[in-house]
């Protein structure tokens, strides 16, 4: 390519993982509300038989939304972003263009996979760690062609600088890789025994030890899927979408390495109260309020990047997606760690408030990141303006208010579970049996399903606008250089 010509970047992987994402968010947040209804409503979990009941459902929802919808968006926006800010297009070389393809089309076959072994009861129980052993194998391979498909577009860069989204990428790669082979080191029964299923395992671990490493990968999956790669969305998009500078490079490179040493140390407060040795618990505990420092310093520098440009929160709805993504991210990330604190975790743990954090991170944070980031993208990817202005003004508010249901219903919920399980009696018997925590709930489960429910229909606004915006937008005669173009 001569010097100084336009580079055509090539957007098909991410308009492939586009579809992914809205495929599958579709499916793990409608598998969500259904479990929300059940537990507001327990005879809601028979009408399926027992491809309805809680347990078989509930693993479909967490991976769906886990890593059929927030993986998916990482992937799209990765295969987009990254061919901008490196300066180099798939299509120049046809090696890493079959590595993408490879890599979307195993992706796919796996989320596949991973719906019908899941709700047959094939699992390995392990929070976020539910696929069997074949599942495992081949997720290891796609995550190396992701690996492979990045460093080699890292290798054949133009723009020699790696802007600070391609940091928090890489880190998402290389840590995920770590934590998921040491977490899900198992032996496949069968082999062993000669017995039983083909598909069963059993852990290499056990006890205590298993735990520690399930919550050492369980909380840096958030680490590395929720909020490395989610990070990098935000320093591309709100930069590019409201014309501004990120507020303070050296800030965004101070909170990377900040989150890098820190974030790994803090999963033992997922063990408080165990028998996992005191001072690691300890560890957790302080590591996790130490997190606030560079969770903040993100967030702050996404916030003071749009300082003097307020006003775009009127005109232009994306900038309002990112900017209420930043304010969730900031109350995620100072709510978790007053949870890690011990005297707050004695009341917090197996309460409804652990749920209420994590939505409103996953809900408020990831999810409106994703949302938005796509939508930037749309009008670079189809060449047409968005669809609908209005559908989207429409979509932010029926969402924000679905989260505010949601995590209010869910503290509430979960203080009032862990002041009654704590409630003693001047004999020292408990006051309340577990069936009057359950009855006082249930106004607070049926106020946090209505939240799920208004949150599906703004997702189903998103998926339509996505949809009409490819096919039948006003088509556009060059691209936008910063605020996406919008129909009324």
């Amino acid at each position: 390519m001569q010097n100084g010509a336009q580079i055509e970047y090539d957007y098909s992987i991410a308009k492939a993982f586009t579809f992914a994402t809205i495929l599958f968010g579709i499916i793990g947040m409608t598998v969500g509300v259904i479990l929300a209804f059940q537990l507001a409503f327990p005879a809601l979990s028979n009408l399926a038989g027992e491809y309805g009941t809680f347990s078989r459902l509930r693993p479909l929802h967490t991976n769906g939304v886990a890593f059929g919808f927030s993986l998916s968006g990482i992937f799209a926006t990765w295969y987009y972003v990254g061919q901008r800010v490196l300066k180099v297009s798939l299509k120049e070389s046809p090696f890493l263009m079959g590595v993408a393809k490879l890599h979307f089309a195993l992706y796919f076959l796996t989320i596949l996979l991973a719906v019908v072994t899941l709700l047959s009861g094939i699992t390995t129980s392990k929070e976020y760690a539910e696929l069997e052993w074949p599942l495992d194998l081949l997720v290891v391979v796609w995550w190396v062609l992701w690996g492979v498909a990045m460093f080699g577009m890292i290798g054949i860069r133009r723009e020699r600088t790696l802007y600070v989204s391609v940091w928090y990428y890489m880190s998402s790669f290389l840590a995920v890789a770590m934590l998921y082979l040491f977490n899900n080191m198992e032996v496949p029964t069968y082999f062993v025994s000669g017995t039983g299923s083909i598909l069963h395992s059993v852990s290499m671990y056990a006890g205590t030890n298993d735990a520690l490493v399930q919550w050492w990968f369980g909380h840096n999956a958030v680490a590395f899927i929720f909020t490395t790669p989610i990070i990098a969305m935000i320093y591309y998009f709100l930069p590019k979408e409201s014309g501004q500078n990120v507020y303070s490079y050296k800030l965004s490179m101070l909170a990377f390495w900040g989150l890098m040493f820190v974030y790994l140390w803090a999963g033992g407060h997922h063990l408080v109260y165990s028998t996992v040795p005191d001072w690691m618990q300890t560890m957790g505990s302080v590591m996790s309020v130490v997190l606030i420092l560079p969770s903040w310093g993100s967030a702050i520098n996404m916030l003071l990047t749009m300082k003097g440009e307020w006003g775009q929160l009127q005109t232009n709805p994306l900038i309002k997606f990112m900017v209420m993504a930043s304010t969730f991210y900031m109350l995620s990330t100072i709510e978790g760690p007053i949870q890690a604190i011990k005297s707050v975790n004695a009341i917090a743990h197996f309460t409804d408030w652990i749920p209420g954090h994590v939505h409103d991170g996953v809900l408020g944070w990831v999810a409106f990141m994703i949302m938005s980031a796509l939508m930037h993208m749309a009008p670079r990817m189809y060449k047409r303006e968005i669809y609908s202005k209005s559908l989207l003004e429409t979509q932010f508010w029926i969402q924000t208010v679905a989260i505010v249901l949601y995590f209010t219903s869910m503290w509430i919920a979960g203080i009032t579970q862990g002041m009654m399980w704590r409630a003693y009696d001047e004999y020292g018997s408990l006051v309340y049996s577990f069936i009057d925590t359950v009855e006082v709930l249930h106004p607070y489960y049926t106020i946090r399903a209505v939240g799920g429910l208004l949150y599906l229909v703004g997702f189903f606004m998103f998926a339509y606008n996505m949809y009409k915006t490819a096919t039948a937008g006003r088509v556009l005669t060059k691209e936008p250089v910063n605020a996406s173009p919008m129909g009324a």
